[in-house]
């Protein structure tokens, strides 16, 4: 997924919009050789993706440990993308998030 990029190359911030409308695209069409695909026809249902989300928190977590920015920014990502991945699971979407998270503020 390449996604809209600033003229410096840097991902705009809708690059949560657009990776969770490929989320909710592969929801809808269930491509065969696609990963996100097969989280959603996954025998264990929402639990591949919770279990997901435990491995990559742990994987996160050992990455700060060690200090390994790079490490730390792609374990994030995969905390993401599986987040938003149970969020469409769960009929819900970016919105709610930014919602929650405005509340915070």
């Amino acid at each position: 997924m390449t996604g809209r990029r600033d003229a410096d190359g840097t991902p705009t911030d809708d690059v949560l919009d657009d990776l969770f409308a490929v989320i909710e695209d592969r929801k809808e069409t269930l491509p065969e050789d696609s990963y996100t695909a097969s989280l959603f026809t996954h025998e264990k249902g929402q639990n591949a993706v919770l279990e997901k989300l435990g491995e990559e928190t742990t994987e996160l977590v050992l990455a700060a440990k060690d200090d390994d920015r790079e490490e730390i920014a792609h374990e994030s990502a995969d905390i993401v993308y599986h987040l938003l991945v149970l969020l469409a699971m769960k009929d819900m979407d970016v919105a709610d998030l930014r919602s929650e998270l405005a509340e915070r503020r």
